[in-house]
């Protein structure tokens, strides 16, 4: 039986979906040229040329986040792969299922330790960077929100011409 949830899990949690649902708010709109469209030709990050590359980042990234603390706990997942769609509609469903994903395992581990002073029982993320559980779930919550800024600038700029 699952326990409900309380105090700081539910705050992050709070604000990881608020973060979500403001993203949604910006994407819901969009067409499928829009989503596609390539707005940054210049850039050397793969992940950032166009609504769709910075939504499939979003994504992988969020599954990546709980994947890493599933795997620091001895769970052994196999990261999901990074998907590509082209229209709102499927990023909102990947979205939602992100955060369900991530709030399944909160359910399932409520009395999990956030913080972690040890440096040596911190997360080792791949680009090196040690976070405890809490510090991963505020990056995960400020992810959302970049790349939020970052698709709102895309939506206001002219296409690249080719």
């Amino acid at each position: 039986m699952r326990q409900e949830l309380t105090g700081t899990i539910k705050a992050l949690l709070d604000e990881y979906k608020k973060a979500i649902n403001e993203l949604i708010g910006v994407i819901e709109p969009l067409s499928r040229e829009e989503i596609l469209i390539i707005k940054d030709d210049k850039t050397t990050n793969d992940s950032c040329r166009s609504i769709q590359t910075i939504l499939s980042h979003v994504v992988h990234g969020g599954y990546g986040y709980t994947n890493f603390i599933e795997n620091h706990y001895g769970n052994k997942k196999e990261r999901r792969p990074k998907y590509f769609f082209e229209n709102a509609d499927d990023y909102i469903r990947e979205l939602k299922g992100m955060f369900d994903y991530c709030e399944n395992f909160f359910e399932e581990h409520p009395n999990i330790p956030l913080e972690e002073y040890d440096p040596s029982k911190k997360i080792l993320m791949h680009w090196g960077q040690l976070y405890d559980i809490d510090q991963l779930m505020e990056h995960a919550i400020v992810h959302i929100l970049k790349h939020r800024r970052q698709i709102q600038r895309f939506v206001s700029l002219q296409p690249v011409q080719s």
